[in-house]
């Protein structure tokens, strides 16, 4: 049975999410040590006794939801669930540097300085009210582009996830994706509505964090992985650690392709999709897009236990 390790971007944080696991596992609290010396702050802290409003802002939320998707990795790499049992690893947006980070292309201290500078600057590519973000219900990718390409009107517009068959997420101008909402709606959309987010993502709106971010990569070692990383932007399996810097900085303006990396891996041989870290919500997304697949969230000291079977 073929396997992939998944790891969630944001949206799936909570307080206290990967505490537990910093109990029961040293490798896990490990990770959360490591992550607060690279940043010179105790995120730990915040993410386990913190405010969910500072936690959730972008800058926070991007090295926090990757310290939680990789203290669970080394949680399941001390009852002895590594690597050499996975076929492939991909992550949504942010989920990506998590997945690098699994994967070793990229050191865990030098991902959580990554995340920080990410969502630093994808906070601060669009001023606070310009932009926005809606998730539509009911359309395929296809459908959605063509609202998004009808709301624009000389803005920006654009499929920014392709989640599953039926859930698509826009991005742009505020006054364009609350137009896209309407559209959506008139073309049959079984919902439409904007979402709780700071800036719109992935989009051409984002143009100036992937500036900032190709500088930063620009300073990064990126090693080859050891199991080949399916990326957002190509929807395909990527070993060379000059294509992967590359991808990087297209992710940040470039759709995320969740719905078709799935399908990818599917195709591929994959049977099993184990969400390694907060939520469950790729887990969803995989079972409505992959007929059959096998999915298992992996989040606690309890899951652990009973991936270890």
């Amino acid at each position: 049975m073929s396997r992939a390790f998944v790891f969630p971007g944001q949206g799936a944080q909570t307080i206290g999410m990967g505490r537990a696991l910093a109990e029961a596992y040293p490798a896990a609290k490990a990770v959360f040590d490591e992550v607060d010396a690279a940043l010179g702050e105790t995120l730990s802290r915040l993410i386990w006794e913190g405010d969910i409003a500072e936690l959730t802002l972008t800058r926070n939320a991007q090295p926090a939801l990757m310290a939680t998707s990789i203290a669970a990795l080394r949680a399941l790499e001390s009852e002895g669930i590594g690597l050499e049992h996975v076929a492939f690893v991909a992550g949504h947006s942010l989920g990506e540097y998590s997945a690098l980070c699994a994967a070793g292309s990229l050191s865990l201290s030098d991902t959580a300085r990554l995340l920080r500078i990410r969502g630093q600057a994808m906070q601060e590519a669009v001023p606070v009210g310009v932009g926005a973000m809606a998730v539509l219900l009911g359309l395929d990718f296809e459908a959605a582009v063509a609202v998004a390409a009808e709301a624009a009107q000389g803005e920006v517009c654009q499929a920014a996830n392709d989640n599953d068959p039926a859930q698509v997420v826009v991005s742009g101008h505020k006054a364009a994706v609350e137009r896209a909402l309407e559209i959506a709606k008139a073309r049959g959309a079984k919902r439409a509505m904007l979402l709780p987010v700071s800036a719109p993502f992935h989009c051409a709106l984002m143009q100036p964090a992937a500036h900032v971010m190709a500088e930063a990569l620009a300073a990064a070692v990126i090693n080859a992985p050891r199991v080949p990383i399916v990326v957002n932007v190509r929807a395909e399996a990527v070993t060379e650690p000059d294509r992967i810097h590359d991808l990087l900085i297209a992710q940040v303006t470039g759709s995320v392709r969740w719905r078709e990396s799935v399908l990818w891996m599917e195709r591929a041989g994959v049977t099993e999709f184990w969400e390694i870290g907060a939520g469950k919500a790729l887990s969803g997304m995989i079972k409505r897009t992959a007929e059959g697949a096998v999915t298992r969230a992996v989040g606690t000291p309890e899951d652990v236990l009973a991936a270890k079977g």
